[in-house]
């Protein structure tokens, strides 16, 4: 269900591709019912997830990579179930807002919408941090272009800022998750990404700490706070 509620924006993003460029309203219908069925397709994690359940619900985990020990694992709790709705929801609104502010490329803007919206349900699902990264980063790409292509007179200096923040961001993330994953390796005698494998890990709080920094400052630009948050004002006014 999880894996549905994720990529079935990608199916829709490849769907919109395939309508004729000048058919506006064609377009809009099918975003419209792709991002409301998308909707309505996670709309049950509302009364389906039992916040107060330790663990995750409604896992999925299959090989993904083996020789890395990277697997394809998604779960959901109280807190990714709400920021799920929210991301659908929000969608939903973008798509039916897109009716009059889009007036070029709309084909295109509607399938990088979708693109961004699979990576967005994906970084809240992943329970594997090689995954989660992959999520993580694919979000940059749909949203370096909207920028960049329907911005306003500084679009495309406000997309490089936006891109080059985030992947400082990024790369300073990965550092921290390819060396939890030397110790967990190390600690275990087993290669694995898993979340879970992660925490069951003894890591001395000096440790913690730099861990800790390293995986906040990524989220920090992504929010953005400050003194990260420069780059929000050129994009979201562009």
């Amino acid at each position: 269900w999880l894996s549905w509620i994720v990529f079935l924006p990608l199916v829709g993003a490849a769907a919109i591709a395939l309508v004729p460029r000048g058919n506006a309203r064609a377009i809009r219908v099918a975003a419209t019912l792709i991002a409301f069925g998308e909707l309505a397709l996670s709309l049950p994690l509302w009364w389906r997830v039992v916040p107060g359940t330790p663990g995750w619900q409604f896992a999925e985990k299959r090989d993904w990579l083996p020789g890395l020990g990277a697997s394809y694992h998604l779960g959901v709790d109280g807190i990714s179930m709400l920021l799920a709705l929210l991301t659908t929801v929000i969608t939903a609104i973008t798509v039916v807002g897109a009716y009059s502010a889009v007036e070029k490329r709309a084909r295109e803007f509607y399938a990088l919408i979708f693109v961004l919206e699979a990576g967005m349900l994906g970084t809240f699902f992943a329970l594997d941090l090689l995954l989660f990264y992959v999520f993580w980063e694919a979000m940059l790409i749909p949203m370096y272009l909207l920028i960049g292509v329907w911005g306003g007179t500084r679009r495309v200096y406000a997309a490089v800022k936006f891109f080059l923040y985030t992947l400082a961001g990024s790369v300073l993330m990965l550092v921290a998750i390819l060396s939890l994953y030397q110790m967990q390796k190390q600690f275990s005698g087993v290669a694995s990404f898993d979340l879970a494998a992660f925490y069951a890990m003894p890591i001395h709080p000096s440790q913690q700490l730099w861990y800790f920094l390293a995986f906040a400052f990524a989220f920090a630009i992504k929010v953005p706070m400050w003194p990260v948050h420069t780059w929000l004002p050129d994009a979201h006014v562009e």
